[in-house]
């Protein structure tokens, strides 16, 4: 299996860039970040007509964090550049002594 370099991001805004969201390309990763960078002005012409400017960018993988990558932080900026980058959230997690987790394995 090969590892995964870049994510295409587009996002679809207002006419004002007041108003934005994310839009859904056919291909999101590639494994090789030229292909990225070669496929992002196809998708952009697809998107054409679902938002009046639409922006796209390239985000590189880390492919040591591949598997942990859980949100994508982004904003549009006043002048109209996208600000993105893929994070792994800091989650805390809780545990009770008291009642361990299951076995399903050897549970009937």
């Amino acid at each position: 299996m090969e590892h995964i370099v870049a994510l295409l991001f587009v996002v679809g805004c207002s006419s004002t860039m007041t108003d934005c969201r994310e839009l859904e390309v056919p291909v999101s990763v590639f494994e090789i970040a030229q292909a990225c960078v070669a496929e992002r002005p196809f998708a952009l012409g697809d998107l054409q007509g679902q938002a009046p400017r639409i922006i796209g960018k390239c985000l590189a993988v880390d492919p040591a964090l591949e598997d942990d990558y859980d949100q994508i932080v982004w904003n549009v900026k006043s002048d109209g550049t996208l600000a993105a980058s893929l994070e792994v959230s800091r989650t805390l997690l809780a545990s009770n002594r008291e009642h361990p987790e299951k076995d399903y394995v050897r549970q009937q």
